[in-house]
């Protein structure tokens, strides 16, 4: 086994306590610090997990080799800067940063200094979406639903950067193709910005997606149903649960039915649909999601792989989520509120 990397977290909020966690109990992590701007937070965290308290990262500077930065967004940069010029590998909680021309910013510092970027959406490691990739469909048209209670933890931003930015780094893996037509509808109810939104894009190779994330749902659920021609998906990533439907060994009556004339259909109908096709559960595993994002984000470090999402994905995703808000913005309104939505 090879020697354990010296690791850092800065922030030990919400995300980061977790991160903290699991790369103490990591044997392939040496958790050498972690750095918050609350003292007390950090005191008592690295006491938990036997480590150093820090409210800088510049004492550890030349002591690790990997940071999970898990700080509000609007300070990714500033965090992340000094750590990619030094040659020191970040994991950058989602998204990667708060607006397009930060996150291309944060890639041209990983390509200019040579350094790994790594982007923390754990969605791609939940069981359900490794289990949906394994299958290598290719989408046709993708619908995903993201509704959760308001926590008041994001009021800030839009629920698009918030909430819908995991579908949008999903759809993009899947699709791997370019979008060339977007419309959005969004609606703020609580906070500043949308609080409710859908979006519809359509990509280079034909295939749509729509996308709707709601922060003020009374029950949580998280779910896509992914068409194409060999398979309907449809998975629940909170349940961790999915199904496929794909063509069975039938596969003659199905041509046969495909090739008919619509009026001679008929003659099928004695045919049970249910022996057309094949349903079965997807075989899905119990990993939790940010230990494999963690293990994966390591592994890229010790091996010079890509890593599984770049910072490239991470820039895509930003750059597809401004398009949606801003298409969003351009809705009118009738009523008092019309201008509701209009910001700079």
């Amino acid at each position: 086994m090879s020697k354990p990397i010296p690791v850092a977290v800065v922030g030990t909020g919400h995300m980061g306590r977790h991160h903290v966690r699991i790369y103490h109990e990591m044997p392939e992590a040496d958790l050498v610090g972690v750095v918050d701007i609350d003292s007390d937070r950090a005191a008592s965290m690295a006491k938990e997990y036997q480590t150093q308290a820090y409210k800088s990262i510049d004492p550890l500077l030349d002591k690790i080799k990997a940071v999970s930065i898990a700080v509000p967004t609007t300070a990714h940069v500033e965090i992340a800067r000094p750590l990619l010029e030094n040659g020191i590998a970040v994991l950058i909680e989602k998204p990667i940063a708060p607006d397009s021309a930060s996150a291309r910013l944060l890639l041209e510092l990983a390509n200019r200094h040579n350094s790994l970027v790594q982007v923390g959406h754990t969605e791609r490691f939940n069981p359900v979406v490794r289990a949906m990739t394994r299958m290598q469909v290719v989408p046709r048209f993708i619908e995903t639903h993201r509704i959760s209670p308001f926590t008041f933890r994001s009021a800030d931003i839009s629920v698009v950067m918030d909430m819908m930015i995991h579908d949008i780094d999903i759809v993009l893996h899947m699709v791997q193709s370019k979008p060339v037509k977007v419309e959005g509808v969004g609606v703020s109810v609580l906070a500043q910005y949308e609080d409710i939104a859908n979006a519809r894009v359509t990509f280079e190779d034909g295939c749509v997606a729509n996308l709707t994330a709601s922060r003020l749902a009374l029950k949580t659920e998280r779910k896509i149903r992914v068409f194409s021609e060999e398979a309907y998906l449809s998975l629940d990533y909170q349940k961790k649960s999915g199904i496929a439907i794909k063509k069975d060994a039938n596969i003659d009556l199905l041509k046969m039915a495909r090739e008919q004339h619509a009026d001679n259909l008929s003659q099928l109908s004695g045919v049970s649909f249910g022996s057309m096709v094949k349903v079965e559960p997807l075989q899905i595993d119990d990993t939790e999601p940010l230990r494999a994002e963690l293990q994966s984000f390591l592994q890229a470090l010790q091996t010079g792989e890509k890593p599984v999402v770049s910072a490239e994905d991470g820039v895509a995703a930003v750059e597809l989520a401004e398009r949606i808000m801003a298409e969003s913005r351009k809705h009118r309104w009738e009523g008092a509120d019309a201008g509701k939505l209009v910001m700079s």
